[in-house]
């Protein structure tokens, strides 16, 4: 006697002749973390810019910040190529300038720092690296522009209610049409006979 889609202990084996499934594992699942992992860097860092320039007097970049209180954080590294060509070391005076014309960060010859603060306002930023040196200096720089939305922000029940409401309606025009399918495919079968 075969037991058919049964899992047979070794007892049982002896006893009944049955068919043992196969194990199947699930190696793909790692994969899908993993697109999911990448998924969500990518979302992360939506807005995020980084990029390597060679500053020879000043160079400034530009980055837009979308709300007020938004939390503006990167970090710069000035890359010292001729170092041994010279005794200073390479130093960068960096800034960033809101858009009215203020200035938020300052700092004064670094090699290189992180850097953070909240946007006082919304608008485009400007971040501003000055060489004093004869020599062009390389940096590396990040930025990174980050909004958590506030309570107010996110949906009330009150706006969810249409969204119910809908999806309600959508589920019974759903299941209306599973019945429906169900029904031809009987008809189809008792016509077939």
């Amino acid at each position: 006697r075969k037991v058919k889609g049964k899992n047979c202990t070794r007892g049982e084996r002896e006893q009944v002749d049955c068919k043992e499934k196969p194990v199947a594992l699930n190696m793909g699942c790692r994969n899908n973390y993993g697109i999911a992992i990448a998924v969500a860097l990518l979302l992360l860092c939506w807005e995020c810019t980084g990029l390597s320039l060679t500053v020879f007097e000043e160079e400034c970049m530009y980055e837009k910040v979308e709300y007020e209180g938004d939390a503006v954080s990167g970090n710069f590294v000035v890359v010292d190529h001729d170092a041994f060509w010279r005794s200073e070391s390479p130093a960068m005076d960096f800034t960033v300038t809101a858009p009215g014309g203020n200035v938020v960060y300052n700092l004064k010859a670094s090699t290189g720092d992180k850097f953070q603060f909240r946007a006082p306002r919304s608008g485009v930023y400007k971040f501003c690296f000055h060489n004093s040196y004869a020599a062009p200096e390389t940096v590396s720089f990040y930025i990174h522009v980050g909004h958590i939305p506030s309570e107010h922000d996110l949906a009330k029940d009150e706006h969810l209610d249409p969204i119910n409401v809908r999806i309600a309606q959508l589920r019974e025009a759903l299941e209306s049409a599973s019945a429906e399918q169900k029904y031809l495919k009987s008809r189809d079968t008792r016509h077939r006979r």
